[in-house]
């Protein structure tokens, strides 16, 4: 049987003291920085994919078969909200990211990312709406469409982030069975484009005016990018996605820039044969920072800059679906230099890692019986 994609299920914070888990369950675990706990704050979600903390330190969470909570700040989950719209939940699809726009508490405006129904099968939108009365999202507009064949539901991708300059980045996977459209620029598949919160092309984009290119297009020839984050050492576009069998990667993400797939890889085909020239380099397409072989299955990223973890401080943080752990990887400047696993024997995939206001990891754990996770320093 041929295989989709590996590592998938087919299926007051501000304060910190007064932050307490919904369950009193909690593990404790080995790190470099000292003892983990690691505290149950909310169940009873299914499958989650991302969370985004709303000013007062509750947050947003979606589920992937198409609801939108909020969760307070005692753990407990609020009613679905009203408003979103139809999502196609299929395998790898639903309804996935969500971002708060930088003005949100004067606009209340949230972006979200998911499969819409097309075609008989799904395409991504972005859309923005605006939460009203922490009950619904009212206003919902699409702002963006994914041009290219319908999907299956695999191989999605669809994290955002919002720059400084208020444009956003959006992930957009290669569908799996549509993969060498990924290095072609007249759709968008397998591409990182760049919008403005209006979902128009910014006139400084790199394919802008070009001809048989699509002008939101920012990068290419990606697989399945699940993490998306920018570096606030820097400002840079860091990127993660899963590679085929290996080669799960790390990219930073440049202006115009051409990551290879699926030319070259470090992983191979699900059956072991060669993936493209079977090279894992190829002159005109940028080099991966990191790559995991045998794959992990990343999903969620972030950089860490809390106090919490003051040795932790500058590291980027990535869940690991099939793996079921966390993997940090120590940063000097643009190069790894060092990963460490840590949560191994949580035995649960970690679809999403986000820091909180207080500085502690939150996690998603992506299953029918969904948690919302918080690590903080645990007794020496």
């Amino acid at each position: 049987m041929r295989q989709r994609g590996r590592g998938h299920a087919l299926h007051p914070v501000a304060g910190g003291a007064a932050h307490r888990p919904a369950a009193a369950a909690q593990q404790t675990f080995p790190s470099s920085a000292g003892p983990l706990r690691v505290e149950t704050f909310a169940k009873g979600l299914v499958h989650p994919w991302s969370l985004a903390f709303l000013p007062d330190g509750r947050m947003l969470v979606t589920e992937r078969p198409g609801r939108m909570r909020i969760v307070a700040r005692d753990g407990k989950l609020s009613r679905p909200l009203a408003g979103v719209p139809k999502v196609y939940a299929h395998a790898q699809a639903g309804l996935m990211d969500v971002l708060l726009a930088r003005d949100f508490a004067q606009s209340r405006t949230v972006f979200f990312c998911y499969d819409e129904p097309y075609r008989g099968g799904a395409r991504i939108a972005l859309a923005r709406a605006r939460l009203k009365d922490d009950k619904e999202l009212a206003g919902v507009t699409v702002i963006f469409r994914q041009r290219g064949p319908a999907d299956r539901g695999y191989n999605t991708g669809c994290r955002m982030v919002q720059a400084d300059d208020g444009n956003l980045f959006v992930t957009l996977g290669d569908q799996f069975d549509d993969a060498k459209m990924a290095q072609s620029l007249d759709n968008h598949i397998g591409k990182v484009v760049r919008i403005t919160p209006d979902g128009k092309a910014p006139p400084d984009n790199p394919f802008v005016g070009k001809q048989d290119a699509l002008p939101e297009i920012w990068a290419y020839g990606l697989r399945n990018a699940e993490g998306l984050a920018i570096n606030p050492a820097n400002g840079q576009l860091w990127e993660q996605e899963h590679g085929p069998k290996g080669g799960d990667e790390i990219n930073i993400i440049r202006k115009g820039g051409n990551y290879g797939w699926p030319v070259v890889s470090f992983g191979v085909n699900y059956d072991g044969s060669p993936v493209g020239t079977g090279k894992r380099r190829h002159a005109g397409m940028i080099d991966s920072v990191w790559h995991w072989t045998p794959s992990i299955a990343p999903s969620g990223m972030a950089f860490y800059t809390g106090k919490l973890f003051p040795a932790w401080q500058g590291s980027l943080f990535n869940g690991a679906l099939k793996f079921e752990l966390v993997s940090r990887l120590a940063l000097d400047g643009d190069k790894v230099v060092k990963e460490e696993r840590i949560l191994r024997g949580l035995h649960e995939r970690i679809r999403d890692v986000r820091q909180g206001p207080d500085g502690a990891l939150y996690l998603l754990t992506d299953n029918a019986a969904g948690r919302v996770l918080r690590v903080t320093p645990g007794k020496k």
